[in-house]
């Protein structure tokens, strides 16, 4: 008796496509075959080549992908299944209990990667959660020293992981602790910030608030209350002609040059946009002694 030949790759990514689409899964193509891709042990690129072949897969590869897509379908994020997540030139691990890099992002990294000068500047990555800002400025600038901070044991796991081999420096702080690293004040090249600037309340799909840890997310009524403590530090941390960035809602940016502007420590305090042209994150650059004498 002839065995009855596996399941086809392309026809089992449309099924899955399928599933997720009435799942309300807005990147359903992606996602079933980034899915159908770790299924298989394999890059989507590849997984291309193999589904165009129209040979029959493992029954094995199959039945893994059916129950990803299950999952994926019950609205787990795509990146809790995979255990990475992509971020500018990396990859790093992510999972429960730590913030999930967003695309959005990358426009600060890209804003903070060009302002860096010399052969080993010093940054600080504040509420680094998996550590993907400082190892993307890592990777682009392979001599800087590089501190990451948080304040979450569980989002600190993942840093260290991500970290390790690397000269990334992981402190677990409180960035309203008003002498966090007080080594540091005044030498700071720059500082970045994907701070928690959700507003309470804020409707948010459920791979966001029923996976991200909420202390990553919310940022009180207003989406605010954690910015003002990274305006006043990187106030202290930063040299003269050194650069903070920090991400914040899309409805708070002018709250947010605000938190900086009360600090009297900045000029050239700016709004700036992401890749789809929304508000996404502010900068600005230390004064010198000089002009905080006579602003």
């Amino acid at each position: 008796m002839t065995p009855r030949p596996g399941p086809r790759l392309r026809d089992l990514i449309a099924d899955a496509e399928a599933v997720l689409a009435r799942a309300g899964v807005d990147s359903a193509r992606a996602d079933a075959e980034l899915l159908a891709a770790h299924a298989a042990g394999t890059d989507r690129g590849r997984l291309a080549v193999l589904a165009l072949t129209g040979d029959p897969i493992d029954d094995d590869v199959a039945a893994r992908l059916h129950d990803l897509v299950t999952a994926r379908a019950r609205r787990i994020p795509l990146q809790h299944l995979t255990g990475t997540a992509a971020f500018g030139p990396v990859t790093v691990a992510v999972g429960p209990g730590v913030f999930t890099p967003r695309p959005e992002t990358e426009a600060l990294l890209d804003w903070a990667s060009r302002q860096l000068t010399g052969d080993a500047p010093l940054i600080v990555d504040a509420c680094t959660g998996s550590g993907a800002l400082a190892l993307a400025l890592a990777h682009d600038h392979p001599g800087a020293q590089i501190i990451a901070i948080d304040d979450s044991p569980e989002a600190l796991g993942y840093t260290q992981r991500n970290t390790a081999g690397t000269a990334i420096r992981v402190v677990e702080g409180d960035l309203t602790d008003p002498g966090l690293l007080a080594e540091l004040d005044g030498r700071v090249d720059l500082v970045v910030c994907n701070p928690p600037y959700i507003p309470d309340g804020a409707e948010l799909d459920p791979e966001v608030v029923d996976h991200d840890p909420h202390h990553a997310l919310f940022g009180g009524p207003d989406g605010m209350s954690v910015i003002p403590a990274v305006a006043a530090a990187a106030a202290r941390w930063l040299r003269p002609g050194g650069a903070v960035g920090i991400e914040h809602d899309d409805t708070t940016s002018a709250q947010t040059r605000e938190a900086l502007a009360r600090t009297e420590a900045f000029d050239d305090i700016l709004a700036r946009a992401d890749l789809t042209g929304r508000p996404r994150f502010v900068t600005a650059i230390r004064r010198s002694a000089e002009k905080m004498r006579h602003p």
